[in-house]
């Protein structure tokens, strides 16, 4: 029978007494990599070295059972042993030579008891346990390290860096821990769920049509708000049903338009923008979210249009400078909107604070949703001029009627004659005048970003993702993975595919979180099967 195993032959030791200067070659760690936690690491080399117990002794020696307390101790420490031999191989030979250690090991007068390197330190007479007045040493970056990290971090119920490094220092002390511990502690994802903060994309620019000189309503942007609660009829105890409003900005001067309509249907909308089509002109442009209503809007307006293409020509020609152009905006993404976001906002709070908590009929709440964007396209754009006297600043009514909405009748200049060719030249003058103010004054306003200053790295095609949702707590968040991204003019990435359990999604890149996880460590490769003898023997 073989003789028995000592502590200098268990396995993956192959200790030797060399001079300082040569480096100890790498043990048989390789294994540490192959574990996600170190309970499995634990318990497989325990049952190995209960293995080799068995096969070195008769049947009555024999051990068998649960793993014993003592046993999973032996298999960690064996685990100990043989990084510190690897990574402390020079300081454990000045140490066994009674010569001084390194330098970095100095500060804690270490010790040899056992083959374990412990810190020597000057707790002795201390009234603590063993393992904390004198703590195993670790290295700041091993396998075994931080399979320790995340075990104590995950057993504690997730605690802080400093909490987790005072607990560690019950019995290891790991060199550099603070870097260690917080680096590990960002890895959780658990951890990583309720503090996730999405990266934003640098501020895009502004598309041509914000920036564009164009005529009035002739390329907008529409939300619906609501609901309102109004009165079927004008009787005391009338039923209340509900009702929204559909906003329309123009994208270049902000001059809104407010339409009251009963449902939130697609039907709703079509009639709620023939109405503004009759009023305002048709838009070339149409830019607005991906609510139900507006989807069933565009995909109507395009069956429409593919129905004249092929059954009347001559319809089809007139109607080809008609044509809108829709563009729907990412999925919770109400940024990219912003133009008609802040003309609800605006809007809720003046009919907040003019209605309160009464309930107007259909009729009456048309009328003051008139009046309300009357007050809205008389807000000031900028100086109308530089003149210190003019206080009149530009609005969006100048546009429109040439004067703000809520301004005074101004008086009657009937009984000086004017031909109607110089009233022309002069309403051409005074537009063109609005339309260089608004170029020279108004435009530069916009040359800022007042945010999402930053570049950030681009998501790459493959990465995991955390896909934040307003409305559900961190952890019912879900995951995806990025499949497309759809970079901006400028080459930046602001939206992407994403592939999930519940199909695919397109969502801005604001509201992703990215996963601190690595090509290293974002999947455990399956262990191989191998025979537990050849294990041994490689141990």
């Amino acid at each position: 029978m073989p003789p028995a195993l000592g502590h200098h032959a268990l396995p993956g030791l192959k200790p030797k007494k060399v001079p300082a200067h040569i480096a100890v070659p790498d043990l048989d760690l390789d294994l540490l990599t192959r574990f996600s936690s170190l309970d499995k690491l634990v318990g497989v080399t325990a049952c190995i070295k209960r293995f080799i117990f068995n096969c070195r002794h008769n049947s009555t020696d024999r051990r068998s059972g649960s793993l014993t307390v003592g046993e999973r101790r032996d298999a960690l420490l064996f685990w100990v042993r043989s990084v510190q031999h690897n990574k402390f191989a020079e300081d454990i030979y000045r140490l066994q030579a009674g010569k001084i250690c390194t330098v970095r090991l100095q500060r804690l007068s270490p010790l040899m008891k056992d083959d374990l390197l412990r810190v020597g330190g000057r707790l002795t007479h201390a009234p603590i346990r063993y393992d904390a007045q004198h703590p195993l040493v670790l290295p700041s970056s091993s396998p075994l390290v931080d399979l320790i990290i995340d075990h104590y971090h995950r057993i504690n119920c997730h605690p802080g860096a400093d909490t987790l490094h005072a607990i560690l220092r019950q019995q290891f002390w790991i060199l550099s821990a603070r870097r260690v511990i917080r680096h590990r502690v960002y890895k959780c994802i658990r951890c990583f769920r309720y503090r996730a903060q999405a990266r934003a994309p640098l501020m895009a620019d502004l598309p041509a049509d914000r920036v564009t000189p164009q005529p009035v309503f002739s390329q907008v942007s529409t939300d619906f708000a609501g609901p309102f609660l109004i009165k079927s009829s004008t009787l005391r105890n009338a039923k209340l049903t509900k009702a929204y409003f559909c906003v329309f900005v123009c994208l270049s001067t902000k001059a809104v338009h407010l339409e009251l309509v009963s449902s939130l249907s697609t039907e709703a909308f079509l009639a709620a923008m023939q109405r503004f089509v009759s009023r305002r002109g048709t838009p070339t442009l149409v830019r607005s979210d991906c609510g139900t209503n507006y989807v069933g809007a565009k995909n109507h307006l395009i069956e429409v249009q593919d129905f004249l293409a092929q059954n009347n020509d001559t319809i089809t020609h007139r109607l080809a400078n008609q044509h809108i152009t829709w563009l729907l905006q990412p999925p919770t993404g109400p940024w990219f909107g912003g133009l008609h976001e802040i003309a609800v906002k605006s809007t809720k709070k003046l009919l907040y604070h003019v209605i309160g908590e009464q309930h107007l009929t259909f009729e009456e709440f048309s009328t003051l949703l008139t009046r309300v964007e009357a007050v809205l396209n008389s807000r000031p754009l900028c100086p109308l001029s530089s003149d210190p006297s003019d206080f009149e600043p530009l609005r969006a009514g100048h546009f429109l009627i040439g004067r703000p909405l809520t301004a005074l009748p101004e008086p009657s200049f009937d009984d000086k004659p004017l031909s109607a060719h110089k009233r022309f030249q002069l309403i051409q003058a005074l537009s063109q005048r609005f339309w260089t103010l608004w170029t020279k004054s108004y435009l530069h306003t916009l040359q800022t970003r007042s945010k999402w200053l930053s570049t950030s790295s681009p998501p790459q095609v493959g990465e995991l993702v955390l896909i934040k949702e307003d409305n559900q707590p961190p952890l019912q968040w879900k995951l995806g993975r990025i499949i497309r991204t759809l970079p901006g003019k400028d080459g930046v990435i602001r939206v992407v595919d994403l592939d999930t359990k519940h199909g695919s999604l397109r969502r801005p890149v604001f509201k992703l979180a990215r996963l601190p996880l690595d090509s290293a460590h974002e999947e455990v490769q399956p262990r191989p099967p191998q025979d537990v003898r050849a294990t041994a023997r490689r141990l």
